[in-house]
């Protein structure tokens, strides 16, 4: 059996719950986690690009290095590849990472909102707001900075006019965050149509943004 099988098995079963949760529609979206470092090179394994995710099995995910080079698998990895790899080297502490089009979270880019915070588990396994990364074509280095000054140090961001990432210390981690996302976005449009979003009062942030902070080195 392929050292990598374990890893390849949970992407793939991610990515199908993916589909039909309906975070994304076709091909679209992607997913990775990294894989121990092999010969002082740090690996990921990730979804193929242009890939119906029913149709894929484990052997089909691309194990690569983070310097894009195919280490096994006959699938060209997602373009996304170095948006996944430079989040992995910002961010010691996220082993999976998790790229949807979910409805309510891409309303929110299309129509450039940041979610401020509004509920307590946005806090709690977000990290606080939804910040926008600023528009820029995808797999660019351009996406990949702007990514990062969203991100912070929290587990979720919006990418405008496009969708929003979620990362998580383990894979299952990460599909929370991107179904929290698409919670709170929704959350969000439903308070706007009602004509007014009440805040988190800033005492209840900064608790729960301890408890963010308190729940990440807990896991490390």
């Amino acid at each position: 059996m392929s050292q990598w099988q374990e890893p390849r098995k949970t992407i793939l079963e991610a990515a199908r719950k993916m589909a039909e949760k309906g975070l994304v529609v076709g091909t679209s979206g992607n997913i990775s986690l990294r894989l121990p470092t092999r010969d002082g090179k740090q690996m990921m394994a990730i979804t193929p690009t242009s890939q119906h995710y029913d149709t894929l099995h484990a052997g089909d995910i691309p194990i690569i290095d983070f310097d894009g080079q195919r280490v096994d698998g006959n699938l060209p990895p997602s373009m996304e590849t170095p948006l996944h790899t430079g989040i992995y080297r910002a961010r010691k502490d996220i082993n999976a990472i998790i790229h949807t089009h979910s409805v309510f979270a891409t309303a929110a880019a299309v129509a450039g909102f940041s979610i401020p915070p509004i509920t307590e588990d946005q806090m709690v396994f977000l990290g606080g707001e939804i910040k926008l990364a600023e528009y820029t074509v995808g797999g660019s280095p351009e996406l990949l900075a702007n990514v990062l000054t969203a991100l912070g140090d929290r587990n979720a961001v919006l990418l405008a006019n496009h969708g929003a990432v979620g990362t998580g210390q383990t894979m299952r981690d990460a599909f929370t965050v991107c179904e929290l996302i698409e919670k709170t976005a929704e959350v969000y449009f439903l308070a706007l149509y009602a004509g007014k979003v009440n805040q988190l009062p800033e005492k209840a942030v900064e608790i729960q943004k301890a408890l963010y902070a308190k729940l990440k080195t807990r896991k490390e």
